[in-house]
């Protein structure tokens, strides 16, 4: 969320009284917000603005003593801030003068054109730029924060020019590889730094997330998002297409993904206008509460959209596909371990497990499997309050409607299932381990 300091401290209270499981709160505006002609947008200067988060290590420590992290945001670009009045450092400059920015074909700084204002990138292939950037890493985590969004590293410019001499058409796509590692180092060598009992803390760790990738990203990026759908209904670019990235991504090795919830992207302008409705933004939640990461994002319009903290309905949604993300926390860290042996993504289409059944190779975004023991039918269409559930043709067993308690045994059927929001169509393998023990936390959650 954003908002600065009162803010944070309003919402958590908020959730704290609906009793919401919270691991984080993600603060992108960290850096503090300046007004640009398309709206409210970062100063990417990455030190934390005192004025806009006034009692930081304060809020840090309080959010601590609930076991809540800090998570803040980052980029590999650098804008100026001569017109930001409470700056610390300027960091564009620091970068300039150590010679570790990408340059254009003039030997100068290469200024990229970013929305409303320009940018200049961190030169990935300069041996210095690694230990800067790692400086920069290691004062979030003196100031209390344990993560952070590494945002971009798809943009570099065919024409610029790289210390490495190589070609810039070459190295775009490694670009995002070597965004990557930077943060992968860092965080492995704050691990290995840790001594007593802060090394043998699980609670005490680091973790980033990324969009922009290539082929050794999931070597190096820990976790990953699929940048900014629409906040809409649509197949090429809603909540039906972050399905589509889900599994797609998953099939190419990225085995921890997620979107977020609501989707980014509004538009508010007089003849068209994208913005994120109430019931959208509910069964995304139902939908991410089965994906590797449970996440919300105000969008780039948060005025326009609905959020999480909007009113009392939302609340208590969140609320309740919070726990349910939680109740199978068991089999998520079993399939984190099976996909760092495997390869195996957490959400997989189901031809992964049904491969010889025709039908399930004509799905794209209908339905999912949570490893192999949860199926998971999203409602994505618009006051739909049924969804067409398949049960695949393969190994003999049956599916258990979660809130029902129904189970489903003819194998190769369309059945259609009752969806309202706040139910959405889950299955667990019947009789299972897996879907005896989500079911049992369900139940102990007070959520059937």
């Amino acid at each position: 969320m954003q908002g600065g300091t009162d803010a944070v401290r309003r919402v958590w209270e908020a959730l704290r009284s609906h009793k919401v499981p919270v691991s984080a709160f993600w603060l992108q505006d960290w850096v503090g917000q300046r007004e640009t002609i398309i709206g409210s947008q970062l100063w990417w200067n990455w030190e934390v603005d005192t004025t806009r988060y006034s009692g930081w290590q304060q809020l840090v420590k309080d959010l601590s003593t609930h076991n809540i992290k800090v998570m803040t945001y980052c980029n590999p670009c650098l804008a100026p801030t001569d017109k930001k009045a409470n700056r610390r450092r300027n960091l564009f400059e620091e970068a300039k003068k150590l010679d570790i920015l990408v340059k254009d074909q003039h030997g100068e700084p290469y200024m990229v054109a970013n929305t409303a204002f320009d940018v200049g990138m961190l030169d990935l292939t300069h041996p210095d730029t690694a230990i800067w950037f790692k400086q920069i890493l290691q004062e979030m985590v003196d100031i209390g924060v344990r993560g952070w969004m590494a945002d971009f590293g798809e943009g570099l410019p065919m024409d610029a020019t790289l210390y490495s001499g190589e070609d810039p058409i070459t190295a775009h796509n490694r670009y995002p590889e070597l965004w990557a590692q930077i943060n992968r180092e860092f965080v492995e060598e704050w691990k290995s730094s840790r001594v007593g009992k802060e090394k043998e803390d699980p609670e005490e760790a680091l973790v980033f997330f990324m969009r922009a990738g290539f082929r050794e990203s999931p070597k190096w990026g820990m976790l990953f998002w699929e940048g900014d759908q629409m906040v809409s209904w649509q197949a090429n670019d809603g909540i039906k297409s972050s399905v589509v990235g889900l599994l797609s991504s998953g099939l190419s090795g990225y085995a921890f993904n997620h979107s977020d919830i609501g989707g980014y992207c509004a538009v508010n302008l007089p003849v068209i206008k994208y913005q994120r409705s109430e019931e959208l933004l509910l069964r995304w939640m139902e939908l991410n509460a089965f994906t590797s990461v449970f996440r919300t994002h105000e969008g780039n319009k948060p005025s326009c959209n609905s959020q999480f903290y909007s009113n009392q309905r939302t609340l208590s949604h969140f609320a309740r596909f919070a726990k349910v993300y939680k109740a199978w926390k068991f089999y998520r860290i079993q399939l984190v371990k099976e996909a760092s042996q495997r390869g195996l993504p957490v959400c997989r289409h189901l031809f992964l497990h049904y491969p010889d059944d025709e039908q399930v190779q004509r799905l794209s975004y209908h339905q999912f499997l949570v490893g192999s023991e949860i199926l998971v039918v999203p409602t994505l269409d618009k006051g739909k309050k049924k969804v067409r559930a398949y049960f695949p043709v393969g190994e003999a067993s049956s599916w258990q409607h979660i809130w029902t308690g129904k189970i489903f045994t003819r194998q190769g059927s369309d059945i259609w299932i009752e969806a309202p929001i706040g139910y959405p169509a889950v299955f667990v393998k019947a009789g299972s381990v897996v879907g005896e023990t989500f079911l049992k936390n369900l139940r102990y959650s007070d959520i059937l």
